[in-house]
């Protein structure tokens, strides 16, 4: 069974994504996180920002990217599966590592760019390429 977790894709004006990498970690991920009791994978979503980055997110601007499953980077052996959401707005508010987090790092969203988690990597970064495909499509045609 694969490990549950919900996690944010935050953008700066360039269009760079926010990776995280948490202590003891070699792999940068997105901030996020396991949900906590009941909580739904968007509030999940919202607390992680807040502990891993310190940063508040209206979870209304929330918007579901998708569910994606890989190799998760620091358990071995098993899969992480996550509801990815982007965050439209850029960022005004001040980031800096939280909690577990050793490092912050603005990454061009290049599929299977190494040094990233699998999930952000080979799932994300490749929809986030198919989203700007699509939206460029939308705006030419």
């Amino acid at each position: 069974m694969a490990i549950r977790v919900g996690a944010v894709v935050l953008r700066n004006s360039e269009g760079d994504v926010l990776t995280v990498r948490k202590q003891g970690a070699s792999l940068f991920q997105l901030p996020g996180g396991k949900p906590e009791g009941e909580e739904s994978m968007r509030e999940t979503v919202v607390r992680e920002a807040a502990e891993e980055v310190g940063i508040q997110l209206d979870p209304a601007q929330l918007e579901y990217l998708g569910d994606y499953t890989a190799s998760a980077a620091n358990e071995p052996g098993h899969d992480v599966s996550g509801a990815i959401y982007t965050y439209p707005s850029e960022l005004t508010q001040n980031i800096a590592p939280h909690s577990e987090i050793r490092e912050l790092k603005w990454a061009e969203p290049v599929p299977d760019s190494p040094g990233y988690a699998p999930l952000l990597a080979t799932r994300v970064f490749p929809a986030l390429e198919r989203q700007e495909r699509l939206r460029a499509g939308a705006q030419s045609a």
